[in-house]
């Protein structure tokens, strides 16, 4: 019997209602899902947090605009503190009717109701991580009677957050706890580190900041939308190019803030030459910003090449796939060290204590996790690569950078878990045929597959510039994106061999 259950649209994955990812089981589903089709959202309750408001959330918002008039006919958001809904203020402006929201200790913003306003506010709150958390929220419903008691699960009973720096200080023993900078979601410790890098960099006049590769959808729409200018965003498309690297230097070096890096790429997978892409930025006086989600900071040595480290703290640290945190480590050794604290913090969304707290029960087990998932994803790539109906397949140690990505890991199997590939037959039926878990996320015990272009570029998918933009940089809107977790490797295998062996 496989131990793949099958899964019915919108199930939480994991079994929790603060679970990370759910159910999409059918192409259909993921279509209807971003087309928010009413017959699929119907299903579709909760999701990854940072792109589908919380049931509790949805919940509290619901009862403070019943119990309050001057909230009728008004977009309630609940933020994850007064200085996010002061933020989103600024961002949908006085003139759009948006006013601050603040009840006891919740804070937010409400909006007259409007399609446009609606977009605008979710996207910057999605972007930059400023959502209630699901746990603050469930809390709160509790205290007003509203639900009976939060959910019953394992949590650490000290000090969380010393003992979340704790374990993480066992992989960045260079780092204080000073340095170990929590916050409530990757993308917001990326948004901070990034406003700090930035800011301190253009009071020297320095503006320019470089992307490379294709990351991840919020990364690059922080890039583009916080830099000074249009033009002080530049995209290299080859994370890989040294020498066109070296070029845009050797041209720009004077203007050049920062240089952002995924190690790997997602979802590519492709790891640039760390130790060169340092000595550029530190003789032309950039920072180096690296995000190691995709691999894990526990697999990969790279605070001493960067400024700044930016991780989800999501991914393999909370491998049970029902908690969002993140984490900004600085580099004590780099000559701005202190002000890049100093504004990071002042940037920082905290990751609220109960978050802490289940985290914290089970960042422990991080390095046995990713043995077993180091384990599987080597026989899974393997198994994929030799498959006659596979294409491509990207991994950690694909060959195209896989020096790259050796010289910076920590261990000679320590891969991560991610498994990008493309098919020869149509990747629909497939999908659909596929007996395992299919929603958004990764770095979990559980095994998970997405249609990622689909779930994070719905809007390139389906147009023809759009598929083009894709073509620019390698993509294949076909890209399936697998994330081994910590099942026995035979029954990943035997559930992709089943599905393509009937692939047309």
């Amino acid at each position: 019997m496989s131990v793949f259950p099958p899964l019915p649209l919108g199930q939480c994955i994991p079994a929790s209602p603060h679970a990370v990812s759910c159910s999409l089981p059918t192409m259909r589903d993921v279509r209807g899902y971003e087309e928010k089709n009413p017959e699929t959202m119907r299903h579709v309750t909760s999701g990854y947090p940072r792109f589908v408001v919380h049931p509790f959330a949805r919940q509290l918002a619901a009862h403070f605009a019943a119990s309050t008039p001057a909230l009728t006919d008004r977009t309630l958001w609940l933020t994850s503190s007064p200085r996010m809904a002061q933020a989103l203020l600024a961002h949908l402006g006085r003139a759009s009717g948006a006013e601050p929201f603040a009840h006891d200790d919740l804070n937010g913003v409400a909006h007259p109701g409007s399609t446009e306003l609606y977009a605008r506010a979710k996207t910057f709150l999605q972007n930059i991580g400023g959502f209630l958390s699901s746990r603050e929220a469930e809390n709160q419903l509790v205290r007003r009677g509203l639900l009976a008691a939060p959910f019953a699960e394992e949590t650490f009973s000290g000090d969380a957050a010393g003992e979340v720096r704790r374990v993480l200080r066992r992989v960045l023993p260079d780092a204080d706890d000073a340095d170990l900078l929590l916050a409530n979601c990757g993308m917001n410790a990326i948004y901070a580190a990034f406003r700090a890098a930035a800011g301190l960099q253009a009071a020297r006049g320095r503006t320019l900041w470089l992307q490379l590769g294709w990351l991840y959808l919020d990364t690059i729409a922080i890039l583009k939308k916080f830099t000074n200018t249009a033009a002080d965003y530049v995209y290299v498309r080859d994370p890989l190019d040294r020498e066109g690297i070296a070029r845009i230097f050797a041209q720009h070096g004077r203007r050049i803030a920062g240089v952002f890096a995924e190690l790997p790429t997602n979802p590519l997978i492709e790891t640039p030459d760390v130790a060169a892409l340092a000595g550029l930025c530190q003789r032309h006086g950039a920072h180096l910003l690296l995000d190691p989600s995709v691999s894990s900071l526990f697999n990969l040595d790279v605070l001493r090449h960067a400024d700044v480290v930016v991780s989800s703290l999501t991914k393999y640290t909370a491998s049970e796939g029902d908690v969002i945190a993140g984490l900004a480590v600085i580099n004590p050794m780099r000559p701005d060290a202190a002000e890049l604290r100093r504004r990071t913090v002042a940037e920082l969304e905290p990751a609220y204590p109960r978050d802490l707290a289940r985290l914290a029960a089970q960042i422990g087990d991080t390095e046995s996790v990713l043995a077993r998932i180091h384990a599987n994803t080597a026989r899974v790539a393997a198994f994929l690569e030799q498959h006659q109906k596979v294409r491509d397949v990207f991994w950690a140690l694909h060959p195209v950078s896989r020096e790259n990505y050796r010289r910076i890991a920590c261990a000679p199997d320590a891969t991560g878990g991610m498994i990008s590939f493309t098919l020869r037959g149509p990747m629909a039926p497939f999908y659909d045929r596929l007996r395992l878990p299919k929603g958004p996320s990764f770095g979990m015990k559980t095994t998970l597959i997405c249609p990622f272009m689909y779930l994070a570029h719905y809007d390139l998918v389906t147009t023809a510039a759009g598929i083009a933009e894709l073509s620019a940089s390698r993509l294949d809107p076909d890209l399936l994106r697998l994330c081994c977790g910590t099942e026995p490797a035979e029954d990943i295998i035997a559930a992709l061999a089943e599905a393509l062996d009937q692939n047309g």
